[in-house]
Order: C-alpha cells, then sequence, then structure tokens
C-alpha cells in the first residue's frame, strides 16, 4: 500500500495537480486564521508583519496549516488509541445464507425498501444496505484494543500519513497579494498587472505523521501577463475565478489565455510545486513514488450516484478509498476499505441517561438521499475503522475527537465490505457543537434519544436502532462514576 498523502487545502488547482501527477490526497482543511498567524510570528521575531519577506508569509503560513492538521489527525488517532469497550460483529450473510436456501445476494423478502419509497430506480435501490431484521445474526464480541484492524490505522504507522501544507502569495510592485476576496480589489490589481511581471511564491511545509519530522520549501516563478482589456478584466471577475486565488489569477483556467509566458515552475504557480515536494519528500527519508496512487481509486470526477441519480456538487472531493464495492449481499457500497460512522450520544447531566444524539440528514444526491443517519463515510487508504469514523464525523459534522471518548463498536461483516459504527459520548465538561461542514449534510443536528425512531432512517440505522438503542443505554449505564456526566451548563441543549 501506497503512503498516503493529507493535503492541507481545500484548493482543487493544488488537488488536481496532485491528482495528475499520481497522488490522490485526503482533503482536511486547516482553518488557520492566516492574519493572526503572521502577526504571531512577526511579534516572535520582534519584526511586524510589513517586515516579513514574502518567502517567509508562505513559509509561515505553509507551516501554519500543516502543523494544525497535525494537531488534528493527533487528536483523531488518540481518541482512536484510547477507544475502550467491545467490538460487536455480526456476520448476517452467514444467516441469509443459511436459511431455508436463501442465497447471500437474494433479498429472501427483506428489501427494506417501504421505508423509503417504492417508486425508487432499480440502479438507486442497489445502493440500499440490505434490510436484515426479523433475521438471527450470528455476532462474535472482543475487546476494541484486540481487535487487529484498530492497531493497524495511522496511530501505529511507521511512516506516514505524509501532511502537506502549502500558502502561496504574488509580489508585484514590491507588494504581497495574497486572495482579493473582494471584485473591486481584483479588478484594480488585474488593470496594474497588464503587460507586466510579477512573483508567484508558495511555501510548502511536509510532515511525516508517524515521526513528527519536518522538511520545508519556497517555489517561486515570474509571471508575464498579457495586455488584455479591461472589458476582460471585468468579464474575468465575473466568472468569480480570480477571486479566491493568489494573484488575483490562474494558470490552468479562465485566466490563462491572460498569461504570456512562465519563467520557473508552472506547478507552484498552480499551488503545489511537484519538484520541490518530491525533494522534501527525500528528505523525510521518502521515495516520491511510494505516494502513488491513483491507479487503485476510482477516476477524479465520478460521482457516487449513478447517472440516473442526482449528481453531487462539483466542489466534492474524490478521497483515497473512495469507490463502490459490489458486495455478495447483492448490494453495492460505499468505500472500497469500507466505511464508518460515529454514534455519537450525550447523556443526562442529573441520570446519565442517554438524552440525545447526533444526527445527519443525508444530501439528496448520496445513497438513500433525504434519510437520517449518522455522520461517517469511505474509511480512507491507512485509517483504521475507527479513524475513519472520527475524520468522517469532523468533516461532514464537526465533532472534534478531543471532545469525545469512544465506548464501543458495532461492526456490520459483509466479507469484501463492512460498516463500522463507533460509540461515543462527550468527554465529562466538553461540548460538542455539530453543524454541516461540508454538501453532504442537509441538516446534522442533536435529536432526542426517544424521538429518533420518528425520523426517515436510513435503512440501516432503521434495522439496527433497537439494538444501538439499547446498548447505548447499557453503555450509560456502566461508564462509572469516574466519568460522571457533564455539569448542567454544559450539557444544555442545542436549539
Amino acid at each position: 500500500m501506497s503512503i498516503p498523502v493529507v493535503l492541507a487545502s481545500q484548493s482543487p488547482s493544488r488537488r488536481d495537480v496532485l491528482y495528475t501527477a499520481g497522488v490522490c490526497p485526503i482533503i482536511r482543511v486547516s482553518h488557520v486564521d492566516e492574519p493572526a498567524a503572521l502577526e504571531r510570528a512577526a511579534a516572535d521575531s520582534g519584526m511586524t508583519v510589513q517586515d516579513l519577506s514574502i518567502e517567509q508569509r508562505v513559509m509561515i503560513l505553509a507551516q501554519a496549516k500543516a502543523q494544525a492538521v497535525f494537531r488534528a489527525y493527533r487528536d483523531v488517532a488518540g481518541a482512536a488509541d484510547e477507544a475502550h469497550g467491545d467490538q460487536v460483529t455480526a456476520y448476517p450473510l452467514q444467516a441469509v445464507a443459511s436459511s431455508n436456501g436463501t442465497s447471500a445476494a437474494d433479498d429472501g423478502g427483506n428489501t427494506g425498501d417501504a421505508n423509503n419509497g417504492n417508486d425508487t430506480a432499480p440502479a438507486e435501490r442497489s445502493t440500499f444496505t440490505r434490510d436484515f431484521s426479523g433475521i438471527e445474526v450470528p455476532i462474535a464480541s472482543q475487546p476494541i484494543a484486540q481487535v487487529p484492524a484498530n492497531r493497524d490505522g495511522i496511530a501505529h504507522s511507521a511512516v506516514g500519513p505524509l501532511i502537506i501544507g502549502c500558502d502561496s502569495m504574488f509580489l508585484f510592485d514590491g507588494e504581497c497579494y495574497g486572495k482579493p476576496h473582494d471584485a473591486d480589489v481584483a479588478q484594480q490589481r488585474l488593470r496594474a498587472m497588464r503587460g507586466c511581471n510579477g512573483e508567484l511564491w508558495t511555501g510548502h511545509c511536509v510532515i511525516d505523521f508517524a515521526t513528527g519530522r519536518v522538511a520545508r520549501g519556497a517555489s517561486h516563478a515570474t509571471v508575464r501577463f498579457g495586455d488584455y482589456s479591461d472589458q476582460e478584466i471585468e468579464r474575468y471577475i465575473a466568472t468569480g475565478e480570480p477571486l479566491e486565488v493568489a494573484g488575483s489569477f490562474t494558470l490552468e483556467g479562465f485566466g490563462s489565455a491572460f498569461i504570456e509566458g512562465i519563467d520557473g515552475d508552472p506547478h507552484g504557480v498552480m499551488g503545489v510545486s511537484l519538484p520541490l515536494l518530491r525533494r522534501l519528500t527525500a528528505q523525510l527519508g521518502i521515495e516520491w513514488t511510494d505516494l502513488w496512487n491513483v491507479s487503485r481509486g476510482v477516476p477524479a470526477g465520478t460521482s457516487k450516484k449513478e447517472a440516473t441519480q442526482p449528481v453531487p456538487p462539483k466542489e466534492t472531493v474524490h478521497q483515497p478509498g473512495d469507490g463502490w464495492v459490489s458486495c455478495a449481499c447483492g448490494r453495492r457500497h460505499w468505500g472500497t476499505n469500507g466505511a464508518a460512522g460515529v454514534l455519537l450520544a450525550r447523556r443526562d447531566p442529573q441520570t446519565g441517561a442517554v438524552s440525545d444524539i447526533v444526527m445527519q440528514h443525508r444530501a439528496v444526491w448520496s445513497a438513500e438521499g433525504g434519510t437520517w443517519g449518522i455522520p461517517g463515510g469511505a474509511i480512507a487508504d491507512g485509517e483504521s475503522p475507527i479513524e475513519g469514523a472520527l475524520r468522517e464525523s469532523f468533516e461532514e459534522a464537526n465533532i472534534t475527537s478531543q471532545d469525545i471518548e469512544v465506548v464501543g463498536s458495532y461492526r456490520e461483516e459483509h466479507g469484501p465490505w463492512a460498516y463500522t459504527t463507533v460509540f461515543a459520548f462527550e468527554k465529562p465538561g466538553r461540548r460538542v457543537m455539530p453543524c454541516a461542514n461540508d454538501d453532504e449534510s442537509l441538516e446534522i443536528e442533536w435529536v432526542p434519544f426517544d424521538r429518533v425512531p420518528e425520523r426517515r432512517l436510513l435503512t440501516a440505522l432503521r434495522t439496527d436502532w433497537p439494538n444501538f438503542a439499547a446498548r447505548l443505554q447499557q453503555l450509560a449505564a456502566s461508564y462509572g462514576e469516574s466519568h460522571a456526566a457533564p455539569g448542567n451548563a454544559a450539557a444544555e441543549q442545542s436549539a
């Protein structure tokens, strides 16, 4: 298996540059406050931000982004490594195959589609998880710490994942330009830049998560602009492209026709220098070719649905582990490494009983779109199921790993694919504020525990909810005096 790469950026151009070079990265946005990071770094050096060179600025921000994601992954790995309780594994296909001669690939009349409407197309129903209610399913139980898959994630990796942070700025006429954000600012800059030259600088910081080792470097190239017209500027700004890119232009988009030439590394102008990254990974003792993983994924841009289904937004990011698996149960499941999600519960401050759980109202373009489930998704390369669940739950629902405690799990094992439900509570004194962090959710909210069955549930959750509800209450009851429920203020319900 290749070494996983985490890109601390939501830049489509950086992602695309890496993908075309054979590296499909995991995307984890850093959410760094860039002005504050520059001010801190300048103050630490006894300087002002204006005293910092453009090279210093892009290096400071690249490192800040990489370190922020490093800390986030450390929280995920720590929460996964501290997980306790039992993993219950169910084997429904064994039961189906042995019941009255019904094959594992046959629904046996248990489609479970009635709850989701029978007017769905066959292609869509093929992505519905099988309803195994009414079937006595064999189960096995063992402590989470003894499950081999939970010891093979990033928390115990000898190398990687590699976390890449980048930041770009444009130097023109002695002034550093970042993203203009505003149409008027972009217009002023583009008018000043036409027929002239400037320098695009990109800072790079690579951190090997396993060892904590860091490699840094900056690239720059001279950009020569053509003599474009005011009307061309106005029409270019109307595309929206120049508002959120350093220097108000791109080399690979609408703006490419206005650039006469590049002196230096063109990939650096697009936000990430491949030759520099190869040198930085070599400094960490890693071969660049060990990062190649594209051939094992689905093609870039492949949607998560058939063409007959609603298409996900163009901004939806393909990541390692994304893709459909044709399962022995006769259905198709999302996640080439399996999938996982977090069932996060809040406990009543007086009784300690479960009072609410975090639920996700699924986007209409997703499998069984419009139903309610728990935040989760495909497990990325190199992750354990628990790590994948924790990462996905943050990306989709803002569930922060440092604020929760994993107390058990349930794995539905299908052979070529499995889904792991991770049971978790808020840590004493901590409060999770869930929200929809990406386009995979219509909404995310705390739902009262006894109101869950009233929602239109995802087939798998509807099937499993009676057992999940009972287990959550048992886990809450056995949580112990050392894990007293949060105080009233910390446990107030969110609106």
